[in-house]
């Protein structure tokens, strides 16, 4: 249904409201692995910054824009 949910926070709100080590932390709590180019885009990519991926996923269902299949654990961030 969609590649990404859109963000929620600014790049710039991220870095400044959330954390970089408990962002870590979460995701090493969900067993994602991340790899970025430089540690200050670790907050970017939190999963805070996005908007809920289900939300928007049942959102283009129930309008009919598109048909839920499957869904999908996230195992990874890359970010460069």
């Amino acid at each position: 249904t969609c590649h990404g949910a859109g963000r929620a926070l600014s790049r710039n709100a991220s870095r400044k409201t959330l954390n970089k080590d408990d962002v870590l932390k979460y995701l090493k709590d969900k067993d994602i692995s991340i790899r970025v180019a430089n540690p200050k885009l670790v907050t970017e990519e939190a999963p805070e910054s996005y908007k809920d991926v289900s939300a928007v996923v049942e959102t283009c269902h129930d309008a009919g824009i598109s048909t839920k299949a499957v869904k999908l654990r996230p195992i990874a961030v890359i970010k460069g």
